[in-house]
């Protein structure tokens, strides 16, 4: 935590190993739902495994792929405020400002609230264009249904 240069690495590293557990919650719930006979009659029909996965699991974990990848879009530009503001030391902090905790530091620390609105007022308008975009892209693709 004393490199600037690793903070990234660390931060990414850490936010993976976090979204891995819930995330294999969520698919092994969806997997579970994927039909049973529909698998085993590809694999007496002598399906590989590349087929099997996208005949059937595929269609099984798709609309959660579509969900977690419209929700996770939308979080891009907020990062997360705890878990940065843990990890910062004086030592990395060239490395590990991040949009909420510059607008912590002005807004409550710094007493500049108007300048500290405004930035987290424009994160929030990037991140509902984001989103609308996602689900158009996701609604294109996905015979027009989004989220």
């Amino acid at each position: 935590m004393t490199m600037p240069e690793a903070w990234r690495t660390i931060y990414i590293a850490s936010g993976i190993w976090q979204g891995a557990g819930w995330a294999s919650i969520m698919y092994t719930a969806a997997l579970a739902n994927a039909s049973q006979d529909l698998r085993e009659a590809a694999q007496l029909d002598g399906a590989n495994i590349l087929q099997q996965i996208r005949v059937v699991e595929w269609p099984a974990i798709k609309d959660i792929v579509i969900i977690q990848f419209i929700l996770q879009a939308g979080n891009i530009m907020s990062i997360g405020f705890e878990k940065a503001y843990a990890l910062q030391t004086d030592l990395n902090l060239a490395s590990s400002e991040i949009i909420s905790t510059y607008v912590y530091k002005q807004g409550l620390i710094s007493g500049n609230f108007s300048f500290s609105t405004a930035v987290g007022l424009f994160n929030t308008i990037i991140n509902v264009i984001l989103l609308l975009s996602v689900n158009k892209i996701v609604a294109k693709m996905n015979d027009g249904q989004g989220l």
